[in-house]
């Protein structure tokens, strides 16, 4: 009776050993884990806050572009009613309805040397 006690009291350490050292071995890997994951979320936070850098510096960009694109445009159509003035009032023997020369000099000058930046106030009617 004393041996097959003494066989159990053994095996039973034996086995409370080894669930201990299951338990640790499960602790470790959790605590590895946590630390992989906490490297992880660090480098996201930091991909986070660079692509909200970028986010906040294309928006400012977008914007400037879609100011100018507005003033271009603006300015396109002024030419265009420019031009389309010209082609209306220029082939006329009106004299109030005349383009003058030196607009029409002028005009010729800007259109060989840089953009063309001009309004329909440009021209004068007599």
């Amino acid at each position: 009776m004393d041996q097959k006690k003494r066989k159990r009291m053994l095996s039973n350490r034996q086995s409370a050993r080894r669930s201990r050292e299951r338990k640790q071995k499960h602790v470790e890997d959790l605590i590895e884990q946590v630390s992989l994951l906490k490297k992880e979320n660090g480098q996201i936070l930091t991909i986070l806050n660079l692509t909200r850098q970028n986010y906040v510096s294309f928006e400012a960009e977008n914007s400037v572009l879609r100011t100018q694109m507005m003033e271009l445009t603006s300015r396109l159509n002024s030419l265009n009613e420019i031009v389309q003035n010209m082609n209306f009032y220029g082939n006329t023997s009106e004299p109030h309805m005349m383009i003058p020369d030196n607009f029409i000099n002028l005009w010729s000058f800007l259109c060989k040397n840089q953009p063309i930046m001009a309004s329909s106030e440009m021209i004068q009617f007599y």
